[in-house]
């Protein structure tokens, strides 16, 4: 299960990738159309961005002349979580029309020791018939091949490529609870929040689970009617019979994000969500309530943006959070098994199949 995790990359691992590029080297794009050049001015930060000059020598432009586009930290994630070892990916199909550095990035990881390009064949179903047809270019991520820095490799694939719709989530308009508390917290947090807490309501539902929601939530308007009375949806922690026996562990379950049951037996999974802010508020809320309960087997798992990652897991593994044996359940992730419920109407999966989409925090 490790071996997996550490094959995952992230926007610091791509930084690091290209701040290994020489800074007086030029690039040449890809496109063998594009004729323009490309130079790296410096890197900010373990994630970016990266501040780059281009010019056309064709068009008579020297570098220094413009103003130096970045290559965002956002743009580095949204890549970063695509990339599978050793399976072709394509930039524009990730990034859509976004982001005007999409090109640059896909030149510079090019050049990078880890990353080749490579044109897998793409299959074209047209009334019911099927052919392959020459591909677009893609790049390919394999770390224990590399190659020399500086310059680009085409890796020979004999991949083809059958090309889905990408997944959208599409989320409702909603409505936040007046909050009593004093302190300002930013309303587009609370709200990508309560997003992201809907969606583990729904997964929970497809799963045949119930789900509990902090009591404090229960007043988010989704559809017009309240959180706490949506279907699937659990109204009183003393109604699940593995905790009626212990008050103590209902008081301090009250305001995690989300806990989910199945059956009277089991628990599944403890949640707390954690969005631009301290993960240590959510493992603490963890910690308490695990120290009033039987020692039950579930997951207990941090919800957090990807870029979050790092973050996650610094606190998790500190000592006082160890016996929770934290599992990161990323936005993605998240998006990605509610797109998959959603589509597929899964049934009959067991709860182990949470772990596909939940990394290990504690090796």
């Amino acid at each position: 299960m490790l071996l997996v995790f550490m094959k995952k990359l992230t926007a610091q691992n791509l930084c690091s990738f290209i701040g290994q590029l020489s800074k007086r080297q030029t690039y040449q794009y890809l496109n063998p159309r594009n004729h323009g050049q490309i130079k790296i001015v410096d890197i900010e930060g373990p994630e970016g961005p990266i501040r780059i000059q281009r010019c056309n020598p064709s068009k008579l432009e020297v570098f220094g002349k413009e103003k130096k586009p970045t290559i965002s930290s956002q743009l580095l994630w949204r890549v970063a979580n695509a990339i599978q070892e050793n399976i072709p990916f394509n930039i524009d199909r990730i990034l859509g029309a976004s982001y005007n550095t999409r090109a640059v990035l896909e030149t510079l990881l090019a050049h990078t020791p880890q990353f080749y390009y490579c044109y897998p064949g793409r299959i074209e179903s047209i009334n019911s018939s099927s052919k392959i047809k020459p591909g677009h270019k893609h790049l390919l991520w394999l770390p224990d091949l590399p190659h020399q820095s500086g310059v680009v490799n085409e890796y020979p694939s004999s991949v083809v490529i059958s090309e889905i719709p990408s997944q959208e989530i599409i989320y409702e308009s909603l409505t936040l609870p007046k909050s009593e508390s004093e302190d300002k917290i930013d309303v587009d947090i609370q709200r990508r929040h309560a997003q992201i807490q809907i969606l583990l309501v729904k997964i929970g539902c497809q799963l045949n689970y119930r789900t509990w929601v902090a009591q404090n939530d229960k007043g988010i308007l989704y559809q017009g009617i309240k959180l706490g009375e949506h279907a699937g949806v659990v109204s009183s922690l003393r109604d699940e019979r593995i905790l009626s026996s212990y008050e103590n562990a209902i008081k301090a379950g009250l305001l995690i994000d989300c806990i989910w049951f199945e059956s009277d037996r089991f628990m599944p999974a403890v949640i707390e969500i954690e969005h631009s802010t301290g993960v240590t508020s959510g493992l603490s809320r963890m910690r308490n309530f695990q120290d009033k309960i039987p020692p039950y087997e579930t997951r207990y798992v941090i919800v957090a943006p990807d870029e979050d990652r790092g973050k996650v897991i610094k606190e998790a593994t500190k000592p006082q959070f160890e016996s929770l044996k934290i599992k990161y359940f990323s936005y993605s992730a998240v998006e990605e098994l509610y797109s998959l419920c959603q589509r597929r109407k899964l049934m009959g999966v067991s709860a182990k199949f949470l772990d596909c989409f939940m990394e290990d925090v504690l090796s």
